[in-house]
């Protein structure tokens, strides 16, 4: 499974009455495929993973492969207790996904010889190739990762979600070091492209994009200037783009999933509100938001 480029974590539409909507969700995914994503990161944090119901996340994630048709990889999440993170990791691979993103174990926080055998066990349980994500309770020292690269062979990359550079820096040099195996490591910190040239001088250069779900032409206005070194734009979409959007996201708890679900339906596609315990913005909000996403596709040139 080779990742490149945007990846895309599409959220979970939800109709009028609350039920998954399937049609607007083959949509969604479709257009984020054909705008330019690497990858397709389905039923994960911004798709409301811990809203969904082992039903309804077997629907997401074959959606999400029927809709991608191949073309990028789809990555489905799992976690919670570890009967149902294994439950889902088999469904994720019976429904054709490309690999697991582990997420969290629920509530409680272990060692690091907890972490590595609940991620082991998820793993062995879908058989496909696993990304580690480190993020909440889920804290894992070099050595840890270490273990996992070097025995769990379908355990094949690590996204971080806690932006402790000295931390990750160690378990990258650490596996590295260690297993001289072909490893992935990725920023998934909210709104990652705050963090991007940080990340990128640690050698970390793919990221998740929440904002590719309502905005391809701003996410990829700022990785080809990212990429292609101009720090001109790359500096203004940060400046006068996302800092506004991080300060938005950071008044209201799960505002990292509510405000791009609004977002996505500014834009035309009506998915829906999201589900408790997060809360849709409020109109204020909602104003201040619409008036982000004018500005950046101004700074995007669109």
């Amino acid at each position: 499974m080779r990742l490149d480029g945007v990846l895309f974590f599409p959220v979970t539409p939800f109709g009028p009455d609350g039920a998954l909507a399937e049609p607007t969700l083959a949509r969604h995914v479709a257009q984020g495929v054909a705008a330019g994503a690497g990858g397709v990161f389905t039923a994960c944090g911004t798709g409301e993973f811990n809203a969904l119901d082992h039903e309804e996340y077997t629907r997401v994630v074959s959606t999400a492969v029927t809709a991608t048709a191949g073309r990028v990889p789809v990555v489905a999440g799992a976690g919670g207790p570890l009967p149902t993170a294994r439950s889902l990791a088999r469904a994720a691979a019976a429904e054709g996904a490309d690999g697991l993103l582990v997420m969290p174990p629920y509530l409680v926080t272990g060692p690091a010889a907890g972490l590595v055998r609940y991620v082991r066990e998820v793993a062995e349980a879908g058989g496909l190739p696993v990304i580690v994500y480190q993020r909440g309770n889920a804290r894992f020292t070099p050595e840890a990762v270490a273990e996992l690269a070097a025995h769990v062979p379908n355990v094949v990359g690590f996204k971080d979600g806690l932006g402790d550079f000295d931390l990750l820096q160690r378990i990258i040099l650490t596996v590295r070091g260690s297993t001289g195996k072909d490893f992935t490591f990725f920023n998934g910190l909210p709104t990652a492209e705050l963090t991007v040239p940080a990340y990128r001088g640690l050698g970390v250069n793919l990221y998740s994009s929440a904002v590719f779900a309502f905005s391809p032409e701003i996410s990829l206005a700022f990785y080809k200037a990212v990429t292609g070194g101009d720090e001109v734009l790359v500096q203004r979409l940060l400046t006068d783009f996302y800092l506004p959007l991080v300060r938005l996201r950071d008044l209201v708890p799960g505002y990292a999933v509510s405000l791009v679900k609004a977002a996505v339906r500014m834009r035309g596609l009506d998915v829906g509100g999201v589900r408790a315990p997060l809360v849709d913005p409020s109109d204020e909000h909602l104003r201040a938001l619409e008036r982000l996403v004018r500005t950046g596709l101004e700074i995007a040139g669109t």
